[in-house]
């Protein structure tokens, strides 16, 4: 096993180094031009009606504003909503709303439009986590600067969940084209795009807070990370985002020319496993198969030891969180007596990124060694690969890293693309979501415990947050908790 692996990890780094760098020209044309690499690129702008990370990771609090927003800790801060109250039933929300707001194309923000993007969650927006919003029974329009959100029953999760693009606040004036033109009340406008290629983010210079350190950003988009390093050693780009060649970093490591920042994410790099179609319907199966990958293994190979064992849906930065890792040991015995008699080949149907490509090798491995045949399909990333995998659910396996914030709640959804259907695990949601906060830590651990005892997934490792920077750009934050890559704090040194 242990040749079989490095076997592995020989070929991912001679696939990597032989990847072409390419020529990528400096577009820091200024003290004042900051340009970020990163490995995804959006679709489109329109976050209310296509799915996946990269459009909230791009525009969520920096073209787009919420009435709050997660700060570096994970806790919830005011940001369009200067403050609120909450009624002693937990079901009607006061928000005081900042005074000179105004959208980027002059329509001033009022709690009109608290009204108008809340409501529009509700019978607009098509992504899966809208259903976050059902709660919301109706918002009144106290007076321009305050607006009343009553829910129709208690809800813990409802507030956390507007720090995400469901907070997101529009202009009734704004919504004709946000695939192609978002109108935000953030510091940056969207200035042009060059698909394939880049996003350009210009100052907002009517924006109603501090202003940002930087008035134009470029976001480079290079999905081959040798590309991307050779784009920051050569003056290509200012950042990278999140490395995505672990191995590489020693060679910016002890540079006085760059910063490393290290931490780590909510992002759990899943192996999941399609619940609802043969032969992954069988628990025995999917057990099998968690049983089957050494995750340590895993870890080290794939990514150089970076990232946490976690076992369940839940990072450490959640109140609800416990080590889970160890539930299902490696034991390749016991996944082979689980699957005596059967005979599977797999279709393991992958974004075409660098972690999943390099974590997909590992897994292939492990699981030929317990007689499970798979065979890898990159799909290009987003698009091929939310159509065919996440809506259309054509798959068995597939290996995504999950970065919305408490997405533990998608195991309540029958429907979302782990076919994954327990009414415990549905009514333990309920609970959490309508009792105390106490109870809702209670109700959310055995959720946690049950999905692993169901192996409805096999969690890998939890992505860890390493950022690679020029010296010169400092204010970065340790850990990546929120959907948004915030550039707001960013400063110069």
């Amino acid at each position: 096993m242990k040749a079989r692996l490095h076997a592995v990890a020989v070929a991912l780094l001679l696939v990597v180094s032989g990847c072409s760098a390419g020529s990528t020209a400096s577009v820091s044309a200024g003290p004042d031009t900051l340009s970020v690499g990163f490995t995804a690129e959006p679709a489109n702008f329109d976050f209310t009606r296509t799915d996946g990370a990269a459009i909230p990771q791009a525009l969520l609090y920096n073209v787009y504003e919420g009435l709050v927003k997660l700060d570096a800790d994970g806790h919830v801060v005011p940001l369009l909503a200067k403050s609120w109250t909450i009624s002693p039933d937990r079901r009607t929300y006061d928000f005081q709303l900042q005074s000179n707001v105004r959208f980027s194309n002059g329509a001033p923000f009022t709690a009109e439009d608290v009204k108008f993007s809340l409501m529009r969650v509700k019978t607009n927006w098509t992504i899966s986590i809208k259903a976050a919003m059902d709660v919301v029974d109706h918002v009144d329009v106290v007076a321009p600067d305050h607006a009343r959100v009553v829910l129709s029953k208690p809800s813990n999760g409802w507030l956390f969940s507007l720090t995400s693009r469901l907070g997101a606040m529009f202009s009734p004036t704004g919504v004709a084209d946000l695939a192609n033109k978002p109108i935000g009340t953030g510091p940056y406008e969207v200035a042009s795009r060059r698909r394939g290629d880049s996003i350009v983010l210009k100052a907002n210079p009517a924006y109603w807070g501090r202003k940002p350190a930087y008035t134009t950003v470029v976001l480079k988009y290079i999905k081959d990370p040798t590309a991307l390093n050779n784009a920051l050693l050569s003056n290509g780009i200012d950042v990278i985002s999140a490395i995505t060649a672990p191995d590489s970093l020693p060679q910016f490591q002890g540079d006085d020319r760059f910063t490393v920042v290290q931490g780590t994410s909510n992002s759990e790099v899943t192996l999941a496993m399609n619940n609802a179609r043969p032969p992954l319907n069988d628990v025995r199966v999917r057990q099998a198969l968690t049983y089957a990958i050494d995750r340590k293994a895993l870890l080290d190979t794939a990514w150089a030891g970076r990232g946490t064992l976690i076992g369940s849906m839940v990072p450490p930065t959640d109140p609800w969180y416990e080590d889970l890792s160890q539930v299902y040991p490696f034991d390749p015995a016991k996944a082979r007596q689980l699957l005596a008699g059967m005979n599977l080949n797999l279709r393991m149907r992958i974004p075409n990124l660098p972690y999943a490509i390099a974590a997909a090798q590992v897994v292939q491995s492990q699981l030929a060694d317990v007689g499970v045949r798979t065979t890898i399909e990159p799909l290009d990333f987003p698009a091929v690969w939310l159509k065919q995998v996440f809506t259309d659910h054509d798959y068995d396996l597939s290996i995504i890293q999950h970065v919305e914030a408490r997405d533990i709640t998608t195991f309540g959804k029958p429907k979302y693309y782990w076919g994954y259907d327990s009414k415990r695990v549905q009514q333990l949601l309920a609970d959490a979501d309508s009792g105390t906060p106490e109870q809702q830590v209670a109700a959310m651990k055995q959720v946690a415990r049950q999905i692993n005892a169901d192996a409805a997934a096999d969690w890998l490792f939890l992505f860890p947050n390493v950022i690679v920077a020029k010296a010169k750009v400092g204010g970065f934050v340790q850990n990546q908790v929120s959907e948004s890559f915030d550039l707001t704090g960013l400063a110069l040194r």
